[in-house]
């Protein structure tokens, strides 16, 4: 379970919201909206633990995300709005080495399968610098095809792809949520994922609403 309690958020003189309070449980994923500035990727990376919030406290099944420390990030899945990949690496190296960094095991056959189902069969061996923006956000999405970690944190996963990729993201999503998995995620896209219970939190200057569905 996630939860955030009476969070508050602020940059320089701006209060972004305050008392921002939600609990999320397993197979449930929380759809953030809101205008640009309005505090999203602050939010998520406060759930990171990347970022602390003003005040108010973030928990992970019951404990504080705060003392947690690697005991949390081991359970916790975040790609953010840019694709953290390396351009002088392929997709295949890439992903390899994003699984290494994470301490995960993964066969290089089940890697290039993970490539194929993003649409970038062929592409495996070429260096992202060559590929297009929507073929290196499509390099850096491959993680969720054998992502295995409780909670995903995604920062507009559906930018710069094709309706099918769309589709394909929404639907990994929608089987780590059928597994049980918990997702936070923000998008300007109204896409339906498969599965799981969807809560809706609309972020404003200094408040917050709450929407399930």
């Amino acid at each position: 379970m996630l939860e955030a309690s009476n969070l508050e958020c602020v940059r320089g003189e701006r209060r972004l919201f305050t008392d921002l309070n939600f609990r999320l449980a397993g197979g449930e994923m929380l759809h953030l909206q809101g205008s640009n500035g309005s505090g999203k990727t602050s939010l998520l990376r406060m759930l990171c633990a990347l970022t602390p919030a003003a005040s108010g406290e973030i928990f992970w099944r019951g404990r504080a995300i705060a003392k947690l420390g690697e005991e949390f990030r081991s359970e916790l899945c975040y790609l953010g709005h840019q694709n953290a990949i390396k351009e002088e690496l392929t997709p295949l190296e890439n992903l390899l080495s994003s699984a290494e960094l994470a301490q995960e095991t993964l066969a290089e056959d089940a890697a290039f399968d993970a490539l194929a189902m993003v649409g970038l069969r062929g592409r495996e061996d070429l260096a992202c610098r060559y590929l297009s923006q929507g073929q290196k956000r499509r390099a850096a999405l491959a993680r969720l095809v054998n992502e295995k970690r409780a909670l995903w944190v995604l920062d507009e996963p559906y930018v710069a792809l094709d309706a099918a990729a769309v589709e394909l993201v929404a639907s990994l999503i929608g089987a780590h949520l059928q597994a049980g998995g918990l997702a936070v995620l923000t998008t300007h896209q109204a896409v339906a994922v498969p599965a799981g219970a969807v809560r809706e939190l609309w972020l404003g200057d200094a408040d917050a609403r709450q929407r399930s569905q």
